[in-house]
């Protein structure tokens, strides 16, 4: 009885080839020539015993097979960063590649404010910040750390609340100057207002909302992508939904009163990864410095005075 044993090298290619479409994409992407590609995916095929792409006019075509056998490639891809990630600190100083995953809208608003005192008390480390609204895989070492909205079940993860992030509506200056200011949740119908698309989590959200406020709200303005959402805000478009701590950046607040939601904020980690220097000192950094930010925003509500359903039942 044989035993096979394909080479990294030849699985490598096989997944750059499932992620690109096509041998040339792939070979780029790994810094190959297009013939060192398809021989590297001809010599997997033969250790195997089975073809992985169909050729067609149209390119390679994955197999049903190809795509059951990527699911533990694309394992194996994880744990061979995380073993360079981890070999890449030094063992006396907190140094090394550290990867997070979060949130479009949290990379980009929020993360680079939390991560400019972290790299100036370890300027060793090198971040890798992953953004999706997709949970990362961490027991399959997808990343090191995951900054989630909502508590992770998984048994083998570490999880520390920071706290809660309050949510509101804001607008321009300008905007507001144009169309006047809603002095209540009524007023929000004559206004235009920025949301969500299709995004299911968004539309169960938008469904809380409307029961809080007592109104159907029609959005003008729509995109499953916060950032876009916020964007829209920005350019004076009409009245939308953002995180208080950064909307009195430089927004003007909209029915003031009003906490539209909050957000549970969690630093997530698998339990080994605990172990090491750089991943705790990254996480605990993380906690700390989010639990900051999600008090600035419970802070700004405190000085309103007014929160959450009594403000709604007050504009109503």
């Amino acid at each position: 009885m044989s035993i096979l044993s394909p080479d990294w090298d030849g699985q490598r290619a096989f997944l750059a080839v499932l992620d690109t479409g096509s041998l040339s994409a792939a070979a780029r992407s790994l810094g190959l020539t297009q013939p060192t590609v398809r021989h590297r995916i001809e010599a997997l095929e033969r250790a195997i015993g089975q073809p992985l792409f169909s050729r067609t006019v149209n390119g390679l075509v994955p197999t049903d097979d190809a795509r059951e056998l990527a699911v533990h490639v694309r394992r194996m891809a994880f744990a061979s960063e995380a073993f360079y990630r981890a070999a890449s600190a030094s063992g006396g100083e907190i140094a090394g590649t550290v990867r997070i995953s979060v949130a479009e809208f949290v990379g980009i608003e929020v993360m680079p404010r939390l991560l400019a005192p972290l790299r100036e008390r370890h300027p060793g480390l090198a971040v890798e910040l992953v953004l999706s609204n997709e949970n990362a895989d961490l027991p399959g070492q997808e990343a090191d750390i995951a900054i989630r909205m909502r508590r992770p079940r998984h048994g083998a993860l570490v999880a520390k609340r920071a706290g809660c992030i309050p949510l509101g509506f804001f607008a321009t200056a300008s905007y507001l100057e144009r169309h006047g200011v809603p002095e209540g949740a009524t007023d929000l119908a004559r206004h235009t207002l920025i949301g969500s698309d299709r995004s299911r989590m968004d539309q169960d959200f938008t469904r809380e909302l409307q029961k809080t406020l007592g109104e159907k709200l029609y959005f003008a303005l729509r995109t499953d992508s916060h950032p876009a959402q916020l964007a829209m805000v920005r350019a004076g478009l009409g009245i939308g939904v953002t995180q208080l701590p950064i909307g009195e950046r430089d927004l003007v607040r909209v029915l003031p009163g009003l906490v539209v939601a909050e957000l549970e904020a969690w630093v997530v980690a698998h339990e080994d990864l605990r172990h090491s220097r750089r991943i705790d000192a990254v996480f605990g950094h993380l906690v700390a410095a989010l639990g900051r930010y999600c008090a600035s925003g419970l802070v700004m509500q405190a000085a309103v005075g007014v929160g959450g359903r009594d403000a709604a039942d007050g504009a109503g």
